[in-house]
């Protein structure tokens, strides 16, 4: 495979280290962006910041291959506890951050005529359990948005993907802000016992991408929970109101 151009949000820790590790072995060129301790300084909330990204690719590869939107925050919280204040804050970050890098190199992938975009979500943009309405909400935007960047751009070359994995072992948590404190302990926990790691994940995005998929979803317990709401509906609502009712017995 002819090494390509790649751009990583959210790159310095977590799963955005993993993917740019991952492109990297696999021979890529690959510019590391996050608020500190990447190769260049990028607050995914900020205009003026994705310029300069945007700037520094052209002048220093003249285009780009593959953008990588991956940088987001933890949140979440019960409809009656979660505040207003905490659902800005989450959908500024982990849509709207991903919305801006998408406006900014579109134009250039149309002019390349080629391009892919591949969107960090998680199963919570395709099942959305009690307590977490504000991530699943624009974790679910982030799977639309991805969808309808590759029907508007295909006929450019351009594909786009979204990678929407369960839980597994990373520092999100330590991005993790929320008035229901319930809530977050339940997802510490199921981040902290997850037998998945950022590399288990990251391997299998890059396995996806190679297959052209455009929903990756890379582990198998992700892949239980979406099969089971698309064959048996009552069944996957029937889960979903048992943790629910196990939420509220814990407040």
């Amino acid at each position: 495979m002819t090494p390509q151009r790649v751009l990583v949000t959210g790159a310095a820790s977590g799963l955005g280290a993993a993917l740019a590790s991952a492109f990297d072995a696999r021979g890529d060129e690959v510019l590391r962006t996050d608020l500190s301790g990447g190769d260049l300084p990028l607050d995914v909330t900020s205009d003026d910041d994705w310029a300069l990204v945007r700037a520094h690719v052209e002048a220093t590869w003249g285009g780009l291959d593959v953008l990588v939107n991956n940088a987001g925050v933890a949140g979440g919280g019960r409809l009656d506890v979660a505040t207003l204040d905490e659902w800005r804050w989450i959908t500024e970050v982990n849509l709207f951050g991903m919305v801006r890098g998408i406006r900014e190199f579109v134009p250039l992938f149309k002019r390349q005529r080629s391009g892919q975009i591949v969107n960090v979500a998680s199963l919570a943009g395709l099942v959305h359990p009690a307590g977490m309405a504000s991530y699943n909400a624009v974790k679910a935007g982030v799977v639309a948005l991805t969808e309808t960047a590759g029907h508007e751009l295909a006929s450019y070359g351009v594909r786009a993907s979204v990678v929407c994995p369960s839980y597994f072992r990373t520092n999100l948590m330590s991005s993790m802000r929320g008035s229901d404190e319930a809530v977050g302990a339940v997802v510490a926990h199921l981040v902290e016992s997850s037998p998945l790691t950022a590399d288990d994940i990251a391997a299998e995005v890059l396995a996806g991408l190679e297959r052209g998929d455009e929903v990756i979803v890379p582990d198998q317990p992700a892949r239980d929970a979406w099969e089971l709401k698309q064959a048996d509906r009552a069944a996957y609502d029937a889960v979903m109101r048992k943790q629910a009712a196990k939420l509220e017995a814990m407040s």
